[in-house]
């Protein structure tokens, strides 16, 4: 974005300005210095992610740059339209993944996500990572940097447009084979399994407990093989004026379960899937809380997304991608 606006007028200098604009609203990972995890989970893709920090801020980023490369021939209309909109880029394809965005941050504290694209999609990032790589190495004048640029911007377009019809698809799906299983429920999400836009997974189910199971665009049967969780309530008593569990059960968005895993109370947010559940369906969720050990729960959104991943396992993943 940043060759796109500026390339001609200030070189390769126009890429660090897009860079540092499309960077700015993670600046929130701060927090997570001082602040406990469940604060900081609410924190994160909070206010720096909001409408409003998108408005006060990009004056600021135009007049530093505008006065930063005089004399030139760039507006300062035209820098606050360019860092308006690579920031708010930043913010509007946060909310296609699973982690929620707080838009409307401080006015209203709920959360947008679309679920629609994983939060590290190869086929996603691989376009503006080659465009990058060959605009650094082309000369600043050279006709075909235009190419290039497009090329970055466009087809990333394309494939989240392609992402958005798959979920349209899944979500049509899920729902005939919900009502053809006889599953009853009052919420439901889709969204896809790690790194790749084929595999879904899918969660329904009621205040009582949840189905998760994976669908396929290429499956064939209208099918899933959903394996039941409850959500079980009851086992949070002795902690239900903590106020880590509540700020929990807020980021979750209702889309939770309790375990009991020896002596220690576990909180599940199911949102953000099972490790390597296509093969093993009763396996543990990715976020699981530890509520009566919070100072254990570093990186809890992810926690050992990929340690069970071998050859073998990528080889069952891929088999799964190809349906049933």
């Amino acid at each position: 974005m940043g060759e796109a606006f500026a390339g001609r007028t200030v070189g390769k200098k126009a890429m660090l300005w897009g860079a540092l604009a499309q960077s700015i609203p993670d600046i929130d990972f701060l927090a997570s210095f001082w602040m406990n995890t469940s604060n900081n989970l609410l924190a994160h893709r909070g206010f720096t992610h909001s409408f409003l920090f998108c408005f006060l801020i990009t004056p600021l980023f135009a007049l530093l740059a505008e006065r930063w490369h005089r004399p030139h021939n760039i507006r300062l209309g035209k820098w606050m339209l360019f860092f308006g909109a690579t920031i708010f880029v930043h913010i509007f394809i946060d909310a296609f993944n699973n982690y929620g965005v707080g838009w409307l941050e401080p006015f209203s504290h709920k959360r947008v996500s679309f679920n629609a694209i994983y939060v590290a999609d190869p086929f996603f990032s691989i376009w503006p990572g080659i465009a990058f790589a060959v605009l650094i190495l082309l000369n600043r004048r050279a006709p075909k940097r235009r190419i290039w640029w497009r090329m970055g911007l466009g087809l990333s377009a394309l494939y989240l447009m392609y992402c958005l019809v798959n979920k349209a698809k899944i979500n049509s799906d899920v729902k005939d084979i919900l009502q053809k299983q006889q599953i009853s429920y009052s919420r439901y999400f889709t969204t896809p399994a790690p790194l790749q836009n084929w595999l879904w997974y899918v969660v329904a189910g009621t205040d009582s407990g949840y189905y998760a199971g994976f669908r396929s665009l290429f499956d064939s049967e209208k099918k899933i093989a959903f394996e039941y969780f409850p959500r079980n309530d009851s086992l949070l008593k002795p902690v239900s004026d903590h106020e880590d569990l509540q700020k929990l059960i807020r980021f979750s968005q209702q889309f939770y379960t309790v375990e009991k895993w020896s002596d220690t109370l576990v909180f599940n947010d199911l949102r953000f899937g099972q490790i390597i559940g296509w093969q093993y369906p009763r396996e543990k969720f990715a976020f699981h809380y530890y509520l009566e050990y919070p100072a254990d729960n570093k990186l809890v959104v992810q926690r050992g997304r990929f340690a069970k991943w071998d050859w073998e396992i990528f080889k069952t993943f891929i088999a799964r991608i190809k349906g049933n």
